[in-house]
């Protein structure tokens, strides 16, 4: 499992990794059952808190994409990725009613905001 993390993001570092660990599964990068390692491995190799990678297996257990089985470790869940991916359009779609609301009070037009959307999505991340 490879994490990157950058420091100068805006994004907490637990957000990070959720985000890195949650594309892996959807990708299939990380299959149902592999064993993630430990919350204190993750956060050694890391360079983090136990706290913070603590509370990004813990957000994914809650969201369905880990299981905790005391003593054996973390493992990838079962799942139907269709409805997962689904789940992850519903978020991206309120998301972007947010930032079409906000680009119309400042009056930007539909073609700033497809540059700046296009921009950050050919970014490398």
């Amino acid at each position: 499992m490879k994490i990157l993390l950058q420091n100068n993001s805006a994004s907490p570092i637990y957000e990070q990794i959720k985000q890195q660990i949650k594309e892996q599964i959807l990708r299939g990068t990380l299959p149902v059952g592999a064993n993630l390692p430990s919350m204190r491995e993750l956060a050694k190799d890391l360079g983090v808190s136990v706290i913070t990678t603590k509370r990004a297996y813990e957000d994914l257990e809650k969201d369905g994409y880990l299981t905790s089985i005391r003593g054996k470790g973390t493992f990838v869940r079962e799942q139907d990725t269709s409805i997962l991916k689904e789940k992850q359009f519903i978020i991206i779609e309120e998301l972007t009613q947010a930032l079409v609301k906000e680009s119309k009070t400042i009056g930007m037009s539909l073609s700033e905001l497809q540059d700046i959307v296009k921009m950050l999505y050919e970014e490398e991340l």
